[in-house]
């Protein structure tokens, strides 16, 4: 099969916040083996904060994180979490089998997280049980650099200069456990909220209020409810709006354990992930027509395949395995955003450590980088790149349950070329070739990862799927070509001159 890829045909720049990632204090995302090990922990740590995980999310150039939830947001009240640890009073976690959390990690403690790995931060304020004046005071507390209450108790707090924030949250999931509000309530909550999600750093300019300064993102739905994109859209000012959220979580069918399944459920996955573009699409539109100028971003702030929790666990605690399936979900759906990278301009996959669709799996003192961790390793090159259409000389070949053998999405950035690919077949090898035109190609190396669709990774074999070099690769002139292995996902890097 072929496809035509032209360097002189870009698109719009994929946003690298797509590549972010979410993390919510559920189960062992944040204690217990998540970030926080504590600064009296014979673990590793800097701070307090996890030194073995902030190196990992380092290596994949994590762009930004979202925190505190997800439906803990809309329960969490900022002040409980600063100031001495010790004078910090418990919580208990209401929506995540009711535990008891310390609170000692808190602002601070997540911006200096941020910090360490070298991403933004995407604050998602508390709507629900929460007030105006509560969000206001965070704001000022963490943007505002002058002389405020807030930014003053920030100071005596041990941080002097303010944090750049520029994406907010403003609730989530509003419709459900942020307060299960219709989409009109929400509206009107959003509109009184958003005023003051103030731009602190642009106060004393002239007209200071109309500044763009944060994104203020408003909670959505899922995708497909476009009653409430529609209610959003239509009732609220768009310099209000500076992102839509949208929630997408996919099935993998019947078979849903985490480790057992039949081929079956790899191609089911497949088709459910790809279903999803509609839905997105169907968003986007009502979008286009309030926002023909795509001033408001689409926020996929949760995403990612949903399997059984792994038996023996906590059942509130949504720990999961992660496997090539799971692998292959995050790939397509990536895929997705990069077609629509004029309007998806923010995502973050759910959830970061040790909850539903993880990047990394701790116990104790060990690690795991599950088949996820990978996608988002070998897809890096995609962070701030244009897009580029991808053409077939003529439809790739299908497979199983008509889905097409081959997946491919492609981004310039300076002189690199990137082509991701996804060989959806469980077990047939594809032979790829990619004409390329419009650029001068000089070199091109391959990774990727693959294995049966149940291959996952575990404490005791921690790198069985790892990223190995694709060696049945060639360029000659303008054609490369390429072996692709069964059930494999990698990318292409292709040096231009």
């Amino acid at each position: 099969m072929k496809a035509i890829i032209d360097a002189a045909q870009k698109g719009p720049r994929i946003n690298r916040h797509v590549y972010g990632h979410f993390s919510e204090h559920l189960g062992r995302c944040v204690y217990h083996g998540g970030y926080w090990a504590g600064e009296d922990s014979p673990l590793p740590n800097i701070r307090g904060i996890r030194t073995d995980i902030v190196e990992a999310m380092k290596a994949i150039q994590v762009p930004s994180i979202r925190w505190p939830g997800g439906c803990f947001a809309d329960d969490y009240h900022w002040m409980d979490g600063i100031g001495p640890r010790e004078s910090r009073a418990p919580i208990v976690n209401v929506h995540w089998g009711g535990v008891l959390e310390n609170n000692h990690f808190g602002t601070h403690e997540f911006m200096d997280l941020c910090e360490q790995v070298g991403c933004e931060p995407y604050i998602c304020g508390n709507v629900g049980s929460g007030t105006v004046r509560e969000m206001r005071d965070w704001i000022e507390y963490l943007s505002d650099g002058g002389q405020s209450p807030m930014a003053r108790l920030r100071r005596q707090n041990g941080k002097d200069k303010a944090w750049d924030i520029r994406m907010f949250g403003v609730g989530n999931e509003n419709w459900g456990c942020g307060g299960f509000m219709t989409a009109a309530q929400y509206a009107q909550e959003f509109r009184k909220y958003a005023t003051y999600v103030r731009n602190y750093p642009d106060m004393g300019k002239a007209n200071w209020w109309q500044t763009p300064g944060i994104m203020k993102i408003a909670g959505g739905t899922n995708t497909e409810n476009t009653e409430w994109t529609e209610t959003l859209m239509s009732s609220v000012p768009l310099r209000l709006l500076g992102g839509l959220s949208v929630h997408c979580y996919v099935k993998p069918g019947a078979e849903s354990d985490g480790v057992r399944f039949s081929d079956d459920s790899w191609y089911q996955t497949a088709v459910n992930t790809y279903a999803k573009e509609a839905q997105f699409k169907r968003n986007i539109d009502i979008m286009d027509r309030y926002d023909p100028d795509q001033t408001v971003a689409m926020a996929v702030d949760e995403w990612g395949l949903w399997v059984d929790n792994e038996p023996g666990t906590a059942p509130g605690y949504l720990y999961q395995q992660n496997t090539m399936r799971s692998a292959l979900c995050a790939a397509l759906m990536l895929h997705t955003f990069h077609r629509y990278a004029d309007r998806i301009r923010v995502a973050n996959l759910a959830q970061t450590i040790n909850v539903l669709q993880a990047i990394l799996l701790t116990e104790g003192s060990r690690i795991v980088r599950t088949p996820t961790y990978h996608v988002f390793d070998l897809f890096k090159g995609h962070q701030d790149g244009d897009s580029l259409p991808v053409q077939w000389e003529k439809a790739p070949d299908t497979i199983e349950k008509g889905l097409p053998q081959v997946d491919l999405s492609s981004s310039i950035s300076g002189e690199m070329l990137t082509i991701s690919f996804v060989n959806l077949s469980a077990w047939q090898e594809a032979n790829l070739r990619v004409e390329l035109r419009g650029a001068s190609p000089r070199g091109v190396s391959g990774r990727f990862i693959s294995g049966e669709p149940t291959a996952h990774n575990t404490f005791d074999r921690p790198d069985r799927v790892a990223a190995a070099a694709l060696r049945a690769i060639s360029l000659q002139d303008s054609l490369l070509c390429a072996c692709l292995p069964p059930c494999a996902i990698g990318a292409f890097e292709i040096r231009l001159g």
